[in-house]
């Protein structure tokens, strides 16, 4: 009987990242790729990971997911490359900082609850984050991140010092306020950039809003979307019915046609 394999699966893949980048033999895309340009593949991996998720298809997550580990073996690679870090590394780190962030597992620190290891989590990151001397409270929180996910992290870091609102109510308050000046500058014809601000100031309180009703305001704007794209199909196909398009109707047409989507839709 022949013996078996020691050869693991993360093996058989971070050989076949070696074999992509190299010099001779290798694929000329994936030479040509540096962190940069990989970047933005990894953003787009991770949101079709969160689509196979919301889809319910398990085989599809599992595809998605090696897709996104790729990304992670692609980076690790070019890490040796410049001799800063590797696979090993990335690893060894990660499971450091989870045995650190989980004292209440791995230590004699006790825990009552989900809510209480939240506190003690992000007590742990501001100690991390002043030994980097990053010491204010919103420090650390990436610029990349989409807007709306950034916008609930500055305000979550804010509310923990107190800076918050007690109530949901006095946030619809604020969004009432912005919308109120949102129309103010529109009826003065104010310019470009100070509109961008007034509406930037309405999504930051309707981020405000979600975030005092414990919704994920990503995951609600994509069920908004959603919704959008389900009655607006509805308004296609029905018009398709008669052989015409959107653009060969009206608006009030269209507006009937919503309406009957949204009766379908609580039938």
């Amino acid at each position: 009987m022949a013996a078996e394999s020691s050869t693991t699966s993360i093996d058989r893949l971070l050989a076949i990242m070696d074999r992509l980048r190299a010099p001779q033999g290798g694929c000329p895309w994936d030479r040509e790729q540096s962190f940069a340009t990989i970047a933005p593949h990894t953003i787009e991996e991770a949101y079709e990971v969160v689509e196979a998720i919301e889809s319910g298809d398990r085989a599809a997550l599992r595809d998605e997911l090696g897709d996104l580990l790729f990304q992670v073996v692609f980076y690790a690679r070019l890490g040796k490359e410049e001799g800063c870090f590797d696979f090993e590394s990335i690893a060894e780190a990660i499971s450091e900082k989870m045995l650190r962030r989980h004292p209440h597992v791995f230590g004699d620190v006790q825990i009552k609850d989900a809510a209480h290891q939240t506190v003690a989590w992000e007590a742990t990151k501001a100690a991390e984050r002043a030994a980097k001397q990053d010491t204010g409270v919103l420090d650390g929180v990436s610029t990349a991140l989409p807007a709306l996910t950034r916008a609930l992290k500055l305000q979550g870091r804010a509310a923990r010092v107190g800076f918050d609102w007690p109530e949901a109510a006095q946030v619809l308050d604020k969004i009432e306020e912005e919308i109120e000046e949102v129309r103010v500058e529109i009826a003065e014809g104010s310019p470009h950039d100070r509109l961008e601000d007034e509406v930037g100031d309405l999504l930051f309180a309707c981020v405000n809003l979600a975030r005092k009703l414990k919704l994920d305001p990503e995951t609600a704007l994509r069920r908004g979307n959603a919704k959008f794209e389900r009655r607006f199909r509805f308004i296609e196909a029905a018009l398709a019915t008669d052989g015409r398009s959107p653009d060969q109707s009206g608006l009030d047409e269209m507006e009937s046609l919503w309406t009957k989507a949204k009766l379908a839709e609580k039938l």
